[in-house]
């Protein structure tokens, strides 16, 4: 018994959801808000978050035992941000079932190689840049509005990540808290402690909102989410068979798209503190770690109405602020993703510029129109540069 409540095995699990939670909840605000989601509606998209996660880093990490820890996905809240404007909430649901559903599909068939070897990843990566950059700006827009609160978190974050990288978006947002504090911007007086209840959602399937949404949503998610946190797995030696971890994630959002469980996939830098020797010395028990940060999702998530309560006291610029720290390092990655290969630049470049534009076509996001543009000039490309290889015959 003393093995399962070792210490390291428990605040690995802890940190790791609350390094979750403090760098992208926010974004899940944002992206119900977009859709014009109620205080319950946003509680109960917690509440099946948190239930999701919980459930299934528990089951897979138990079932394999191997530190197996899933996610939503930020990328895929981001991208919802920008493209479920002018959606009602029927429709979201819609679509987030549809992407579930592929992501399903993509794993019982087995087609997830074939499917990541089609879309280039320097494109996925360029996409994924385009739709997370609007967070980054905002952060400076709202040094603009609110300066010494933001200015506060851009020194603790600067100073932080060099110093305890691993607690930097905690401290981040511990530093926003306290300015915001002494500055009079703190509304604790709506912050109630109260258990979420789940709201169900009859779906509604719109083509809009299947391709505008559903579609580009399956692919941030599938490309810059399940693919790092394979790879993370890789990384530190788990070689659980991948095909089963996809489906799961899948089916797992096919039960909770109508409470808000939008979309759920492999962790990957939650997942790289329970994989590291801080949560375990021995590569085997560190698989308890995930399961405590599954009790730790389920936990949270149950207390949803409780944490949509103390968001919605926090200033908008501290918000934006947070968010946009936390998602840095992720579109510097993704540029550079994007733009390593050469011969792949112009399509990325495309991609990212039409993807960040925000343009909205035939009712359609920006997502999926750089995508489409990018791998247009990518096969374009090598089209024209195997046919420009092909031997002249004389005659």
């Amino acid at each position: 018994m003393n093995e399962v409540f070792k210490v390291s095995r428990i605040s690995a699990g802890f940190i790791a959801v609350l390094v979750g939670y403090t760098s992208s909840a926010v974004i899940i605000f944002q992206a119900a808000a977009a859709v014009g989601a109620s205080e319950q509606q946003i509680s109960s998209w917690l509440w099946a978050l948190g239930l999701g996660m919980g459930l299934s880093s528990i089951g897979l990490s138990f079932y394999y035992k191997q530190p197996i820890l899933t996610a939503w996905s930020t990328p895929g809240a981001a991208l919802l941000v920008t493209s479920l404007s002018g959606l009602s909430m029927q429709q979201a649901v819609g679509a987030f079932l549809f992407s579930s559903l592929l992501i399903s599909l993509c794993g019982i068939s087995g087609l997830i190689d074939k499917l990541i070897r089609w879309i280039p990843q320097s494109l996925a990566a360029a996409m994924l840049a385009g739709v997370l950059l609007p967070f980054c700006l905002r952060l400076f827009s709202a040094l603009q509005s609110q300066s010494l609160l933001v200015a506060s978190m851009l020194v603790c974050y600067l100073i932080g990540r060099h110093l305890v990288a691993r607690y930097v978006m905690l401290l981040t947002l511990t530093a926003g808290c306290l300015s915001a504090y002494s500055l009079g911007l703190l509304e604790l007086g709506s912050v109630s402690f109260q258990l979420a209840s789940p709201q169900w959602v009859t779906p509604e399937f719109s083509m809009q909102a299947l391709v505008g949404v559903g579609l580009p949503l399956f692919i941030v998610t599938m490309a810059s989410q399940n693919m790092p946190g394979i790879a993370a797995l890789h990384g530190n030696g788990y070689r659980p068979p991948v095909s089963p971890l996809i489906s799961w994630t899948g089916f797992t959002g096919l039960l909770l798209a109508p409470f808000g469980g939008f979309a759920f996939n492999l962790a990957a830098i939650t997942a790289a503190i329970c994989m590291g020797k801080e949560a375990d010395v021995d590569p085997s028990k560190r698989y308890w770690a995930s399961i405590w940060a599954g009790c730790f999702y389920i936990l949270i998530g149950l207390m949803g109405a409780t944490v949509v309560s103390l968001f919605s006291a926090f200033p908008q610029a501290l918000v934006a602020a947070i968010a946009g720290l936390a998602l840095l390092s992720t579109v510097a990655n993704s540029l550079l993703a994007a733009l390593v290969d050469v011969r792949g630049r112009e399509a990325a470049m495309m991609t990212f510029l039409v993807t960040t534009s925000g343009i909205n076509l035939l009712g359609i996001g920006s997502a999926f129109w750089g995508l489409s543009l990018g791998l247009l000039v990518h096969y374009l490309a090598e089209y024209w540069s195997k046919r420009q290889q092909r031997p002249k015959h004389s005659h």
